[in-house]
C-alpha cells in the first residue's frame, strides 16, 4: 500500500475518533467531575503512551531525556493536557456540546492572531478577514443566532470554551519543531500533566472514585481522544507526501460530531450551530487557501 493512501486511512481514523470526542465528554461528565474526567483520561493515555514506546523501541530515547528536553516538557505538559483539558471539560460540564466543539474550533484563527505577538508576524487582509467571519461564526453559535442575547447559554462556559482555543494555540506555537521523537515528547509532557492533575484534584479536592458505568467513557477519551488518535495524527503526517492533503479532512469532523451529538447524547442541534460553524471552518480553509496561493506565487 502506499504511503499517501496509508496517510489517507489513518487520517479517516482520526477523524472518525475525534467526531465521538464531543459526545463522549458529555457521557462522561454525568457521572464524574471535570477533573476527575482529567484525571482518569490522562492516566489511561499516558499508559498506552508508554505501550507505544516499548512497541517502537523508544524506551531508549526516553531515558536519555536531558533536562533541556524535560524542562521543555514540563512546560508543554502543564498546557496540554492539564489546562487546556481543566478548561475544555469545565465548558463541557456547562455548556451544550454543540456550543463547547464548535467554539473550539475557531483555535487555528486565534493561533493565527498570537503569531503577531509572539513570532512577530504581520496579518494579511486575507487572514484579518477570515478572523472577522470565524468571530461572527461564534457569535452565532454562543446566541444561538439571536446576536444580542445569550438565553440560557452560560456566559462563563463561552468564556472557557473560547480560552480552550487560546491554550491550544499557544501550546502549537510552543511546540514548535525542535528535533525531540513526538511520541517521546508527548509521553513525558502526558506524564507531567499527570502530576498537575494530581496535583490540582489534591488541593482542589475534586478527585472521586467514579462509579462503574462512568468507567468505558474515562477510558474511551485516555484512548480514542488523546492518545491513540495523536500517535495515529503524527503518523499520518509522517507517511502524506503534503499535510495540506490531509489536514483539510479533519474539517470535516465537527459536522460528523454534530450528527453523533444528536443521535447519542440526544441533544437537540441547533440551525444556528450548523450556520456559525460552516463560517468557522470556511474561514479557516480560506486562510489556508490563501496561504498557499501566496506561497505559490513567490519567486
Amino acid at each position: 500500500m502506499r504511503k499517501q493512501t496509508k496517510a489517507y486511512i489513518l487520517t479517516l481514523m482520526v477523524v472518525a475518533f475525534w467526531a465521538t470526542a464531543a459526545s463522549a465528554f458529555k457521557i462522561a461528565l454525568r457521572d464524574v467531575t471535570p477533573y476527575t474526567l482529567l484525571f482518569f483520561s490522562t492516566l489511561f493515555s499516558s499508559i498506552f503512551l508508554f505501550a507505544i514506546l516499548c512497541g517502537q523501541s523508544k524506551v531508549g530515547l526516553l531515558l536519555k531525556s536531558d533536562r533541556k528536553s524535560l524542562s521543555k516538557a514540563a512546560l508543554l505538559g502543564f498546557l496540554n493536557p492539564f489546562l487546556y483539558y481543566v478548561i475544555l471539560f469545565k465548558a463541557y460540564d456547562i455548556l451544550p456540546g454543540q456550543i463547547a466543539m464548535s467554539l473550539n474550533y475557531g483555535w487555528p484563527l486565534v493561533l493565527t492572531l498570537l503569531s503577531v505577538p509572539i513570532l512577530g508576524q504581520r496579518l494579511s487582509k486575507s487572514q484579518l478577514l477570515a478572523v472577522v467571519i470565524s468571530f461572527v461564526g461564534a457569535v452565532i453559535i454562543a446566541t444561538r443566532g439571536e446576536f444580542t442575547s445569550f438565553g440560557d447559554v452560560s456566559r462563563f462556559g463561552v468564556v472557557l470554551a473560547g480560552g480552550s482555543t487560546l491554550i491550544w494555540a499557544t501550546y502549537w506555537l510552543v511546540n514548535a519543531k525542535d528535533g525531540y521523537d513526538p511520541v517521546v515528547k508527548l509521553f513525558t509532557g502526558f506524564c507531567f500533566g499527570l502530576l498537575y492533575t494530581a496535583l490540582f484534584c489534591r488541593f482542589s479536592g475534586g478527585l472521586e472514585l467514579p462509579v462503574l458505568r462512568a468507567w468505558p467513557a474515562l477510558i474511551y477519551v485516555g484512548l480514542f481522544e488523546m492518545s491513540i488518535t495523536f500517535a495515529l495524527w503524527l503518523t499520518a503526517l509522517q507517511l502524506t507526501s503534503s499535510a495540506a492533503r490531509i489536514s483539510n479532512l479533519i474539517y470535516v469532523t465537527p459536522f460528523f460530531s454534530l450528527l453523533i451529538l444528536n443521535f447519542v447524547v440526544g441533544e437537540k442541534i441547533y440551525p444556528a450551530t450548523f450556520v456559525g460553524l460552516f463560517l468557522i471552518v470556511g474561514s479557516i480553509l480560506f486562510q489556508a487557501w490563501m496561504s498557499r496561493k501566496r506561497a505559490s506565487e513567490l519567486p
